[in-house]
């Protein structure tokens, strides 16, 4: 599988990321798979190249990473050979300094993430939301503080405006400290609105997107079935009934037709189509079953026409 650079930094990941949210405790989420079964995927992924792997504290509140860590050591016989990164800002317990970006939740966050994940370093460290409660000096001068420890190697920011990051790289670049190299934000053939500013931004500056729910929470892999509101995942997840309502019928007609025009999944050409996207680094993947890591592999190949990327963004 081919690597490419995280943005401007030296570190090469896999074109495709694996996304560990769906593993770890089935009891935090109905459709998490446990350590069993999250064995036969993390050794597909490996198999098929990829050695960068995305997870968060919060995901099944712990446990994500454990299993993450644990499986990691496992398919990989070198801690070289992988790029892990999590995330840091939602509640770990019940306590007022148990969540957010202040300094001391930092610190003890990445502490304890580092202790589950068994490592001596996290490659990318990302903060999961903006927090409007905590100064972002305080929170751009304790992850530099973690950077300097040899904790971490890389910053990243997930889920924020542009204004957001323009004001924390600001901050950082004032006053010595180390930038963000990367963003994980929320983009697909569905939702499209960092197109305005965000991603602008991203290549200005040489930053790497590593988008989540490239497949729209399973709703673009479905274009054209007669399934585009139905799976086990899209029910039971809130977030993605408020985020995508009803979904766009064009825009799953327009994938569904390249799809039977190409003679493959619509998962494949929603996925090529957003590889196609200049400033698309590496789109995580979520990964449950067999057929969706192969859809996502295959994507890699796909080189969509001009016409057919005209078409699929309604342009």
């Amino acid at each position: 599988m081919q690597t490419v650079r995280l943005g401007g930094t030296g570190l090469r990941v896999s074109r495709l990321c694996l996304g560990m949210m769906s593993y770890g405790d089935p009891a935090w989420r109905p459709w998490i798979l446990d350590e069993a079964a999250t064995r036969t995927h993390v050794r597909a992924a490996a198999d098929a190249g990829i050695t960068f792997f995305d997870t968060a504290d919060v995901y099944s509140i712990g446990v994500s990473e454990v299993v993450t860590g644990k499986l990691l050591r496992e398919v990989f016989p070198r801690r070289e050979d992988y790029v892990v990164a999590t995330k840091v800002f939602h509640p770990m317990g019940s306590g007022p300094n148990d969540a957010g970006l202040s300094r001391g939740h930092i610190l003890d966050s990445v502490d304890a993430s580092l202790r589950r994940l068994g490592v001596d370093h996290i490659d990318l460290y990302q903060i999961h939301r903006w927090d409007p409660h905590t100064p972002i000096e305080e929170t751009m001068q304790a992850l530099d503080d973690i950077v300097r420890a040899g904790k971490v190697r890389y910053l990243g920011a997930s889920n924020l405006r542009a204004w957001q990051l323009a004001k924390a790289q600001h901050v950082a670049i004032l006053h010595g400290w180390t930038p963000f190299v990367s963003m994980q934000n929320h983009y697909n053939l569905l939702h499209r609105e960092d197109e305005l500013e965000l991603l602008p931004m991203l290549a200005d500056q040489r930053m790497a997107s590593i988008p989540y729910s490239p497949l729209a929470r399973g709703l673009l892999a479905r274009a054209g079935t007669g399934r585009e509101t139905a799976g086990h995942r899209y029910e039971t997840d809130d977030s993605a009934v408020n985020v995508y309502g009803t979904p766009d019928p064009n825009v799953l007609q327009r994938v569904a037709a390249v799809a039977t025009e190409r003679g493959v999944s619509p998962a494949r050409i929603a996925l090529a189509w957003l590889l196609s996207r200049p400033v698309v680094t590496a789109p995580i993947v979520g990964v449950t079953r067999t057929e969706q890591l192969d859809d996502a592999v295959a994507s890699l190949d796909i080189e969509l026409t001009a016409d057919e990327i005209a078409l699929l963004s309604g342009a």
